[in-house]
Parts: C-alpha cells; structure tokens; sequence
C-alpha cells in the first residue's frame, strides 16, 4: 500500500537526488486529491476549517500547502512548524504513510461494516419468521389437546384432599393452649401489642412454640385497642436456612428484584419495550403485618445487612441499568417503584436455636430479645394430655411419662402421640380407641430414641467422680466427671490423662486445677500419675468444668468421697477462685432434670439466678475451698 502511494503521488528514489519543486507539487496535489477522495470535498473543507488548515491550503507556497496537509492527516490543529525545502520529502513521506494506514482501516471498516449488514439482514429475516409464527399461534389458539388433558388432570388433583395432619389438629390455636412460655408470652405481647411494636429475636430450643406463638401474638394483637395491626395484617413466614439470593440482584425472594428485558425475561409486553419488571419480595408482602424468619441465624450475613437498610428505611429501593426514566413507554407503577421504592413497614421476628453471639450485633442492636424456656417433663406431660382430649383418646397416664422421658420437645411429644394413636386405631374395633404404653414403646423404639436424661443423681457418695452442669443450645445437661491418681513410677515424673475429645479449654481446666490443688494440699500432682475423663467423651466449649474437675482430681487424691446429688459449674483460676460462667438458667434446668438437689454456681452469676425456684437449691461459691465445704462435708456426714 505505501509503495502504491509513493509511486501513485510521483515519488522519487533516494538515489535518483532529491526532488524539484515541479514534482513535490504534483505530489501535495495528489495527496491533497487522495484526501478529497477519502472525505469528499466538503467535509474536507469543514475539516480543515476546524484543524485551522484552510488558509495554509490555499496559499501558493508548497511549504504552507505540507503543513496543511500535516494538519489533516494527522488531525492536530497545533503543528505549527512549517517544514523548510529540504524537509519537505522525509515530512511528505511521513503523511503518505499515515494516508495508507487511514486507507488500510477504512478497508477494513468497510468490511466489518459489510459483514455488520448481512448479520442484520438476517436477523431481520429471523425476526420476520417469527412473528409470522407467532400470528399463527395466536389465531389458532394457546390450548391444544395437551394442554386441555393437563389442564384437566389438574382440576381433578384439586379434588382430592387428605385429612389435616396431627401438627395441624393439634398445634394451639390460642394462646392459653401454649404451655411453659408464659413469661415469653408476656413479653412479646408487650413488644408487639403496643402503639409502638419492636423487631424481636427469639431465642430458644427447637420444638418449644416459637413460630406459634409469634403466629398468635400477631392474632392477640390485632384485637387490641391501641394496636398498629389492621385486622387483615398478614404474618409472612419463611425459613431463613432455604433463603437463597443472587448477589447480581438477578433474584431475591426477600427483598425482592428486578426481571431486566433481556437476561431475567420480564413481562412479554414489557421486554418488548425494553422495559424493565420489578419484583416485590417478603418484606413487601409483609408490610402493615409480621415478617418472620426462622432460624434467621443461617440467614447470609450480607442478605442480613440488606435487610436491616430495609428496617431502617421502611421501603426497598430497585435499581436497573435498562430503567430509562425519560421512556413515555414506562407504566406509572414501574416508574414509582424505581423512583420512590416499594414499601416495606413491617415488624421482625427471627426465631433461632443458636446462641445470641452468632448473630451479627448490628442486627441483635435494633431487636429486642426474648429467651424462650426449655420443657420440662411436667410441660411435656401437659403438652400431651392437651393432644389427647383434642384427638378425643383414652390414653393411659403411663403413655405420658414415657414420651416425657424420652423428649424435651412439644412438636416432637404431639409426634409420638399421634404416632401410638395411629397404631391403636389399627387394634381397635371402637370409635374411640385406647393408647396403652406398649403403643408409646412400640413408637419410641421404632424411631430408635433414646432418653433425653442419661444421667441421673445417685444417693450414695463416691470418690473421684462429680458431676458438672453443662449447656448445648439452649438445653441444659449434666456431664460426668470421673478420675483417679495414683503414686508414680518415679518422683516427678507423673503424667497427666484427659480426654482429647472433650476440648482444649477443658484439657486447659485440668491444668488449672493441678495449680489450684498443689496450693490447697501442698502436693505435687507432677508426683502421681493422673487420668480425668469425661463419661461418654462429651465435647466441652468452654471453661465451665474447671471446679467439677478441681474438686474431682481432689476427691481422688485426698481419698474423700463427693456427694452424687449434687452439680457444679464454674471456671477456676490458678489462685482457687470460681470464676463467672454463661448459660447458668439452662444448667438449672439441666440439673432439675437430672434429680439434683444442689447446684454450686459462682458467686458472681447471683443475679443470673431465678427468683423462685423448685426442685432444686443454688448454692453461690467464691473459691474452690467454699465448694469443697459443699460437697465433701456433707459427704463425709452421709458416711458417718
């Protein structure tokens, strides 16, 4: 291409010497005639009027008519250095280069430009095919045969219906029906029956009425007189651990999203226009009612910070790079949803079996909080006899003890129940039929449960082995602790045993104590050989065990028997002091369970203690020798 330009505007080899000034005119006024061709003459003219190239064209001198053509070529208005004769070849060599990569791309422009309108010939044509077939789809009709038997078998599925499920009939359907959570009754009454109702999060062991209550609550409050709620407020319920979201907002069942014309496929009649769809989510469907997410803990930790903007703002706000708010196309309600948002002023409850710390402090900060209370056996038993008279049974008192044992939950106890109906029914002749206890065993053993206590108080006292009360979820239970020492092989060469299983804290614990008693008995525990374990190889999260452990390794030692009806928990540091713990109501209620008659908690969880208690006795301990008053004395009086 240059070597055509160079012989095409006259040039001259370098050895040939350097041209006159016959011939460099005829090549300006090629390149000046190659350029016209390229533009036209008037867009050239415009061009150079803008490049400040005009007066420089018409000017008779050579050297002026280069630097015009500089000026076009190379599209810079600033060159201003008019080239002498003897720079006049190299500079006219410069732009005859130039002019041939401006040729080369415009080839290549003028074939993709091609290639460009065949493509869209064919789109047409594509475009033309289909809604030709459209036409014909629509003047014959949507419904074929197919269709019309699917459409059918459908009607038909919607006449068969079973009888409600046992969960149905007998969940409660007021308030007074919920038993063992008055007190957190009580308090989300007052959180959301009021002129002002709070978000809550509920806390608590599965099976225990959470989403009910909620469910009722909302009912209570909206025959009330100073209630927000509207009689037609809506309780909005999902699953937080099923909630999935796409982080380009392309879905968001919560919150809701926006169906773009192109990738999400909005409305026929709107993707036409290019036309983006809004979709309003849960918080849109709960607004003037009660949005309640359960086990809001496992919701995404993101989707968790897009829903507390929401709270705050009370709308949802939607965003689309295809909203185009000058489009007279666009329908009102489209139009307010992006400009204005969708309105989203509801209350929150999130229920959640985990504990408060896994739950993002923004979001536990805007909520108020309320704990829901494990079932007791007596719960349990009542829970039951309630499902009874409602499935209208004769059921033996003994059907009662027995799934009050082996469960701590309402849901799973209305189960069994159900469960040992359903086989008595199969038995009996009569109307109503009468569940015995070989049914609830029957039941308990086909779905392999086992007790929900495993360890039990004991009346006689032992040596080296205690019990410490321990927390999982919201659920207390008693561990067993056990040891024994004996002198070692050599002085100072003892060795220490635990469980490896049972956690690094409380491996730390057993360390602890070897400190504590060495200060207690002047001993060296490096001198005997000592073995810990915990009964079963539970898993201790937490330096809770410390005094269980202290005192056992004690116990064993000093030959000194321990008291089996009582319970400990408390973290000991090296100088023998007992030292706060979490989770003490659930290790109450663990250690009733259990038949404990005493539980030894730090001094310091005093306010942590229930007012009124039954069944059981709290005693406040500061240091380890405090304790050991407690278990060993009356120990040592029981021998005597």
């Amino acid at each position: 291409m240059k070597a055509f330009l160079h012989k095409l505007v006259g040039g001259k080899d370098i050895e040939a010497g350097p041209p006159d000034e016959d011939q460099l005119r005829r090549q300006v006024n090629a390149l000046f005639g190659m350029l016209t061709e390229l533009y036209g003459s008037d867009r050239l003219v415009l061009k150079a009027g803008k490049l400040h190239a005009l007066q420089a064209m018409k000017s008779g001198e050579i050297e002026q008519q280069v630097l015009a053509l500089q000026r076009l070529v190379f599209e810079d208005p600033t060159i201003d250095k008019v080239p002498s004769r003897e720079e006049l070849p190299q500079v006219l060599e410069e732009i005859q280069e130039e002019i041939a990569d401006i040729i080369a791309r415009r080839s290549v422009e003028d074939a993709i430009e091609k290639k460009i309108a065949e493509k869209m010939q064919e789109r047409h044509e594509e475009y033309v095919r289909e809604i030709r077939l459209q036409v014909i789809k629509e003047s014959s009709g949507p419904e074929s045969p197919h269709t019309l038997k699917k459409l059918a078998l459908l009607e038909k599925m919607e006449q068969t219906k079973l009888a409600k499920t046992a969960l149905e009939v007998l969940t409660p359907a007021s308030l007074d029906e919920v038993v063992g959570q008055e007190r957190a009754i009580r308090a989300l009454l007052a959180k959301i029956a009021s002129p002002y109702p709070q978000h809550v999060l509920l806390y608590g062991p599965p099976g225990v009425g959470k989403t009910t209550v909620a469910r009722l609550v909302l009912e209570a409050a909206k025959r009330m007189k100073h209630t927000p709620f509207s009689p037609e407020a809506p309780f909005v319920e999902v699953d937080g651990s099923t909630l999935r979201w796409d982080p380009r907002e392309a879905t968001n069942p919560l919150l809701g999203s926006v169906h773009d014309p192109i990738y999400q496929g909005a409305r026929r009649d709107l993707a036409e226009g290019g036309i983006p769809e809004p979709k309003l989510g849960l918080v849109s469907e709960a607004h003037g009612g009660v949005l309640f997410i359960d086990e809001i803990g496992e919701l995404d930790p993101i989707l968790q910070n897009k829903l507390l903007k929401v709270l705050e703002d009370k709308r949802v706000k939607f965003d689309s790079s295809y909203y185009d708010p000058t489009d007279p196309q666009v329908p009102k309600y489209i139009r307010k949803l992006f400009e204005e948002g969708a309105p989203a002023d509801f209350v929150l409850i999130g229920a959640t079996t985990r504990r408060p710390e896994s739950i993002s402090p923004a979001f536990r900060s805007r909520c108020a909080e309320i704990y829901f209370e494990p079932l007791t056996p007596e719960h349990v038993r009542e829970i039951t006899r309630r499902a009874a008279a409602k499935l209208d049974a004769d059921v033996e008192e003994r059907v009662h003890e027995l799934i009050s044992e082996y469960t701590n939950e309402g849901r799973k106890a209305i189960g069994l129940l159900a469960d040992a109906y359903g086989l008595a029914l199969q038995r009996s002749a009569g109307d109503r039929p009468r569940v015995t206890a070989q049914d609830a065993l029957e039941v308990i053993q086909s779905s392999r449960l086992s007790p929900s206590v495993h360890v039990t108080a004991g009346q006689s006292p032992e040596t080296g082995r205690i019990f410490a009360a321990a927390v999982s979820g919201f659920v207390g239970s008693i561990l067993e602790i056990e040891a024994v020492t004996f002198p070692a092989a050599a002085r100072g060469k003892g060795k220490v045993r635990f469980n490896e299983t049972a956690g690094s804290m409380a491996r730390d614990s057993v360390f602890n104590a070897t400190s504590v008693i060495r200060r207690l008995t002047g001993k060296d525990l490096t001198d005997y050989d000592v073995h810990v374990n915990v009964v079963g190889g539970g898993l201790i999260d937490g330096p809770s065990a410390g005094l269980a452990i202290t005192l056992c390794i004690l116990s064993s030692l000093e030959g000194k028997p321990l008291r089996q009806d009582v319970a400990v928990t408390g973290e000991v540091s090296i100088q023998g002091k007992v030292k706060p713990v979490g989770g003490i109501y659930e290790k109450l209620y663990g250690a009733r369970q259990a038949g404990m008659k005493l539980l030894l908690v730090p001094r310091e969880n005093s306010k942590d203690v229930p007012p009124r208690l039954s069944g059981i006795e709290v005693a406040l301990v500061s240091d380890v020798r405090e304790a050991a008053a407690y278990v060993f004395a009356a120990a040592e009086e029981g021998e005597r």
